[in-house]
């Protein structure tokens, strides 16, 4: 038998939308895009900074993609560009500063809380998941 108090997964519902349980409002629109998160996570991993050339590698990014997506992470204050010589030819160095840090470690809180969110909604259906073709060749 039911206990009284429990309200109906319909009702519950509404009152996690009438709260905006899943508005996710730390979800930085600058860092969810696909290229700006690859940046980011590569800086986040090399605390020393990356060069353009290593950062292009990693990220899998054209010199122009990358140039332009560094300019949007500089003007948002998340990452710092150093541009210097070596040996006698441009080096530019990409470091991630100490706001961008904070403000990606709020944003990776958040999106651990999306998928902690998912995970425990999809176990309430008590069916298995079948992830996407794409999502199963991106997971290996």
């Amino acid at each position: 038998m039911a206990e009284r108090n429990q309200q109906p997964e319909s009702s519950k519902a509404s009152a996690d939308a009438s709260r905006g349980r899943f508005a996710y409002d730390g979800l930085e629109r600058v860092i969810h895009e696909r290229a700006r998160l690859s940046i980011l996570s590569s800086l986040a991993a090399n605390t020393e900074g990356l060069s353009f050339s290593d950062l292009k590698q990693l990220c899998h990014l054209t010199d122009g993609n990358l140039s332009r997506q560094l300019q949007l992470l500089q003007e948002q204050g998340f990452v710092d560009v150093v541009k210097s010589t070596r040996n006698n030819r441009p080096h530019t160095q990409v470091l991630l500063s100490e706001s961008g840090r904070e403000r990606f470690l709020e944003y990776i809180a958040v999106l651990e809380g999306v998928v902690a969110d998912a995970m425990q909604a999809t176990q309430r259906r008590k069916e298995p998941i079948t992830l996407p073709a794409a999502a199963r060749r991106a997971l290996g």
